[in-house]
């Protein structure tokens, strides 16, 4: 049946001219926010690098598995920002690996910094539709036949205005959308299509008890297919997934264990006439060890129809901020 599911799943993605949220997706989009906004380079006093595991519907066989390494840093102008990103995101028989540089230039206003951020890329998109297990009797059909492997360069846009307690920010991390199979090879127009996603993100530093307690609260919105009704292609004009948003509110105790709680969901899951279901309820915990490295882990409970046949998602976390010390006494960052 698990099985079934996966297969059903990715022949809805992948087949006729609809498809779904195609970026990886991430609990603790906050500790990883240069995957998706090239303007966070550089946003802290030092170098900081981290790595992010993630299993999605864990016991669904050819669920979504990815992982990511970012490490961004501003330069002795310390205006500029310069930072990179590397995704590897693997989906059933579908596997992405995207690296991505990125140069953000910071502009005082006021009490505040905007930072405008660009970045440039090549993502490796493979598809072995072979790997896909059919059920007995169904009829032969050429959308699995042949595979795909693609080399898609790429370019991303984002502003991000903060200081040490407000941050706010919008992207665009891949501008550019590729057709991902080989439809000259077979008969059917339109088989898949990487599409453009939208981040607009935001958050607050609220000191409950000096610097001892820190409340957080953020919120994260997606969306795809911002644009596609002015597409020159009519078969693409309606195409998009539901506007997803996640959030998040946290305590900072000591300025050393952050706990938080979130909640991701599309809009259109509420109201009568409701077209999606809600997403999960997670829960995350994050440590700032002394020495600077930074672990963490974060569990997603799935409040949708998924709850029948997986018991959710987890990620794992590690980072590490360099002159870590001295930056925690003079200006301690909370995202």
């Amino acid at each position: 049946m698990k099985r079934l599911f996966t297969i059903l799943a990715l022949t809805i993605l992948v087949g006729g001219t609809s498809f779904g949220q195609q970026d990886p997706m991430f609990t603790k989009y906050m500790f990883n926010s240069l995957t998706f906004n090239p303007a966070y380079a550089g946003s802290w006093d030092h170098m900081t690098v981290g790595l992010l595991h993630r299993s999605q519907w864990v016991e669904i066989e050819g669920a979504p598995t990815t992982q990511s390494l970012t490490l961004h840093t501003p330069l002795k102008n310390e205006r500029i920002g310069v930072g990179f990103s590397l995704i590897n995101d693997k989906i059933g028989p579908t596997n992405s690996t995207s690296l991505n540089l990125a140069y953000a230039y910071k502009i005082p206003i006021g009490k505040m910094k905007l930072s405008i951020g660009l970045q440039a890329g090549m993502e490796n998109y493979n598809a072995d539709w072979t790997e896909l297990e059919t059920q007995e009797g169904i009829a032969f059909d050429e959308a699995f036949a042949i595979g795909s492997n693609k080399f898609l360069p790429n370019f991303g846009a984002g502003l991000y205005l903060s200081n040490d307690k407000f941050y706010v920010g919008v992207s665009s991390p891949q501008l550019v959308e590729y057709d991902l199979r080989e439809s000259d090879a077979i008969t059917t127009a339109i088989w898949a299509r990487s599409a453009r996603h939208y981040y607009a993100m935001a958050g607050l530093a609220i000191p409950l008890k000096g610097r001892a307690l820190i409340f957080k609260p953020s919120i994260l919105l997606k969306n795809v297919g911002l644009f596609k009704g002015n597409s020159k292609n009519e078969a693409f004009k309606f195409i998009g997934a539901p506007n997803e948003f996640d959030i998040d509110m946290s305590l900072l105790f000591q300025e050393a264990l952050w706990v938080g709680v979130s909640f991701r969901s599309a809009f259109s899951a509420f109201g009568s006439d409701a077209k999606s279901s809600f997403d999960s309820a997670d829960i995350w915990v994050s440590y700032n060890l002394d020495n600077g490295m930074r672990i963490g882990a974060a569990y997603d409970y799935p409040v949708s129809e998924l709850r029948t046949v997986t018991s959710g998602a987890f990620e794992l976390m590690l980072g590490y901020e360099f002159d870590y010390k001295n930056d925690k006494v003079v200006t301690p960052r909370y995202f």
